[in-house]
């Protein structure tokens, strides 16, 4: 028995651990997050040109603020020689920056870069450490790969992309000064500021310092949490992107959404078999007491017509016999109207009796009536369609959603059924019979397509974090075509032609995904 236990124990053991499986980091959205990580360098003078001295990494919390270690910069603060450096990840040129904020104490600092020199696509912030232990992505410039691959004076200040390392989330763990988090995503020196980000992309931690460790010790690794970065953002004067949404990838989404039309599909299916089967119960109604009725004022107009006809031969034989007797002349012609009179009704009850036909013209009647045609009580539409157009309001549906430094305000959408929307954007009509209109802002570093259902009022929002080479690509692509403006004659189909060769450039799966619900806005709404 004991022995059988222990076997049924071990085999719950493995049935489970599959579900207990930390969340994966997503590649592309490690790669969207690097685009906002950079190389902090510290510059001295060597004979008149600028030589690094040292650098660490640091990470852009708005266009133009990063957020770094301070031991990074300080020697910087102690030396009015050494200036600091930002390198991009991309791109052909850096920048100075100054500190506008340090903290010894947690090991912070924020700088900024010098106006207009540098924009930068700032990283999102979690809304937390996540319970589960999950993979991390430590990103960052370690010094030891750059001596691995023999990088000479030159190379420090020209752009290139950080190295990403992954690891598990170890736990939170408050050091004497301040909160740390401990993970294994190997980290060495001139990581040093650089992020520590969950699955999704999304900041978790600053990269800080490691444990020391003899010959086969496991190596641990600390960055400062989120309990001491967002304080220290928002006392100067940052608001940093967060997100306290749950990490969920595209794959998840699209296989519950599958779910979710399966669902749907069949609840339908069942509402239908449902409404067949009242139905036929309202036919089968309908026809029995169709027969009923229509049989029965039948065969009374019937037996009516044949009383009108033995009243007219009736009336006419008495009409006859009259008419020869001078006394009775003035009968016999009231007896010769009233059998006129007689046949004429009985040609008219015999002619205007139901026929057999009636019954099907009420089963008809009936069953239209149970489909819910026309009019409810109140004069409204039995079943309006969600497809009607006018101004809606879009909320986001987080549990459809996939987030990760996306805004998610409510959006206003005034539809049109030829695809204008909001008076002004034309959509397209692509070869699957969906609206869609590609936006490639130079204003945002992201590509993104916004698809709607007008049947179910859902609007899609798909979003592409692409680094500048593909970016740039694909604005080049955008900027090859005009669309169409609204009320054009066929515009949805030629702009669906249009955008094709865009969107043929752009990722399989996107890097966010909003979906948004949209309903009517109630009348006398402020504009």
């Amino acid at each position: 028995m004991i022995r059988l236990l222990r076997t049924l124990a071990l085999l719950l053991v493995l049935f489970a651990a599959p579900l207990a499986t930390p969340a994966r980091a997503d590649p592309g959205d490690v790669d969207a997050a690097s685009r906002g990580v950079v190389r902090v360098v510290i510059i001295g003078e060597d004979g008149g040109e600028p030589a690094p001295i040292s650098h660490g990494s640091g990470f852009a919390v708005s266009a133009t603020r990063i957020v770094t270690n301070a031991h990074v910069v300080n020697e910087a603060l102690q030396d009015d020689t050494l200036r600091i450096g930002i390198v991009p990840s991309e791109g052909k040129g850096g920048a100075f920056a100054r500190v506008i904020a340090v903290s010894p104490r947690n090991d912070l600092a924020l700088l900024e870069i010098a106006s207009g020199s540098l924009k930068l696509p700032p990283l999102a912030l979690a809304g937390g450490v996540s319970a589960d232990l999950g993979e991390v992505s430590a990103v960052g410039y370690p010094m030891n790969v750059d001596l691995a691959q023999g990088l000479d004076i030159a190379d420090i200040f020209r752009a290139q992309p950080p190295v990403k390392s992954r690891g598990f989330l170890s736990g939170e763990r408050p050091s004497r000064q301040f909160d740390t988090i401990l993970h294994t995503a190997p980290i060495a020196r001139g990581n040093s500021g650089g992020p520590l980000l969950d699955p999704c992309g999304r900041v978790i931690g600053v990269n800080s310092f490691s444990a020391e460790s003899n010959s086969g010790d496991a190596e641990f690794y600390f960055a400062v949490s989120l309990r001491e970065l967002l304080p220290f953002l928002r006392d100067n004067g940052v608001e940093p992107i967060t997100n306290a949404l749950p990490c969920r990838s595209i794959e998840e989404l699209n296989a519950d959404e599958r779910q979710r039309l399966a669902a749907e599909q069949a609840q339908a299916r069942e509402q239908l078999a449902n409404r067949a089967e009242a139905l036929r119960e309202v036919r089968e109604t309908a026809r029995l007491t169709a027969q009923m009725t229509v049989l029965s004022q039948r065969e009374n107009a019937m037996a009516l017509a044949l009383i009108a006809l033995f009243g007219a031969v009736g009336a006419g034989y008495a009409a006859a016999m009259w008419r020869g007797n001078d006394a009775r002349r003035k009968h016999a012609g009231i007896a010769a109207g009233i059998a006129g009179a007689a046949g004429i009704a009985a040609v008219l009850l015999w002619v205007t009796r139901p026929g057999l036909s009636e019954i099907e013209d009420r089963v008809a009647a009936a069953v239209a009536k149970a489909e819910g045609g026309g009019t409810n009580a109140n004069g409204a539409d039995a079943n309006p369609s969600l497809a009607a157009e006018g101004t809606l309001i879009c909320t986001l549906v987080p549990e459809r959603s996939r987030v990760t430094a996306a805004r998610t305000d409510d959006v206003a959408f005034d539809w049109s059924a030829d695809g204008c929307v909001n008076g002004r954007t034309q959509y397209g009509l692509g070869a699957g019979g969906q609206w869609a209109r590609v936006f490639a802002a130079q204003e945002d570093a992201a590509i993104a397509i916004n698809t709607y259902d007008p049947d179910t009022r859902t609007l899609r929002t798909d979003r592409y974090l692409l680094g500048q080479d593909a970016l740039a690509a694909a604005r080049e692509a955008r900027a090859a075509y005009t669309p169409p403006a609204c009320g054009v004659s066929d515009a949805a189909r030629t702009l669906g032609e249009q955008q094709s060769a865009l969107i043929a450039l752009l990722p399989e799966r996107p890097n966010e995904r909003l979906v948004y619900s949209c309903t009517a806005r109630q009348s006398g709404a402020a504009n």
